[in-house]
């Protein structure tokens, strides 16, 4: 096969791929049922990327000491900080470690939820059985590109985004993309994703997207960007933003008084501590988040049973 070079269509989506029928796709995608040669392959490889998740990452050190940064945690190191200031060195390890059990429980529950991206790579092929000068070899999946003909035998996880060729119906378990509980029927032409399993039959189908352009690498990258906060934290949050706000003002008062009243400073200190460790929610994230925590271990064990 001669080498032919994929000319790009922006005004083609991948649904649009999903959809074409097989003889236009394989022209669009320059390719044929003979598969790719190996210098094709390693042009559209380097054209393309490999077929992965890219895993954003972030360094653990800053991202632990962000869990200080923000007007609770801020609250919190004030009390701290005038406890050691008025010499009360209970209120001040109480409070202290406080303060770090909210750090180390935020950092644990985002680390956790950080590892959902490794949990859905471990459901990705390793290998495949792909069709290149003619031949059938099984290259790392990493490799596979947009063009390349896939074989496909019962207990596969099928590597990419493909379109079944000619051949019997098969059945693919989709139940880590679309949460069906059974097999869905796939016959020739129909799209099969990255991810699913081949439930029953074999056959031959023609990758059309890989990487972060698959359904899979899609639903990865949305995993990765979600910063969703529920209405249950945005109401939690807003008390405890109401109750600093009003701390502070108390605190304040409090200074002003004293200050017009010609009172000492430490006893000033002392009315602000017992105020501020009072009126702020020191406990507050600790809790938020070992409930939550807590909630979807409880929801994860009923899905399991």
């Amino acid at each position: 096969m001669k080498p032919i070079t994929v000319q790009a269509n922006p005004t083609l989506s991948k649904d649009g791929l999903k959809a074409l029928p097989l003889p236009e796709l394989e022209k669009k995608l320059a390719t044929s049922s003979d598969g790719l040669t190996q210098a094709e392959a390693q042009k559209r490889l380097a054209q393309y990327g490999p077929n992965e998740i890219e895993e954003k990452k972030t360094n653990p050190f800053l991202k632990f000491l962000s869990y200080f940064w923000g007007p609770i945690p801020w609250m919190i190191e004030a009390a701290v900080i005038l406890s050691a200031i008025d010499r009360h060195w209970p209120d001040f390890a109480i409070i202290l470690v406080l303060l770090l059990a909210n750090a180390v429980v935020g950092f644990w529950e985002e680390r956790q939820a950080g590892n959902a991206i490794a949990a859905l790579k471990a459901n990705l092929a390793v290998k495949a059985r792909v069709k290149r000068d003619g031949r059938w070899a099984t290259p790392a999946a990493r490799d596979l590109v947009p063009g390349d003909v896939i074989r496909l035998r019962l207990g596969d996880i099928v590597p990419a985004d493909a379109r079944l060729l000619e051949g019997d119906p098969v059945e693919v378990d989709q139940s880590a993309l679309t949460g069906e509980s059974l097999p869905a029927k796939r016959k020739s032409g129909e799209a099969v994703f990255s991810g699913s399993i081949l439930r029953r039959g074999e056959t031959e189908a023609l990758v059309y997207a890989t990487g972060a352009n698959t359904y899979f690498g899609k639903t990865a990258q949305l995993v990765q960007e979600a910063q969703t906060v529920s209405h249950f934290q945005k109401a939690v949050l807003k008390i405890g933003n109401y109750l600093i706000v009003l701390a502070v003002a108390l605190v304040v008062v409090i200074i002003a008084v004293a200050l017009f009243r010609g009172d000492p400073i430490l006893t000033t200190l002392q009315f602000a501590l017992v105020l501020t460790v009072a009126a702020i929610p020191v406990a507050m994230p600790t809790v938020l988040s070992v409930t939550m925590v807590s909630t979807a271990a409880c929801w994860l064990r009923k899905r399991r049973l």
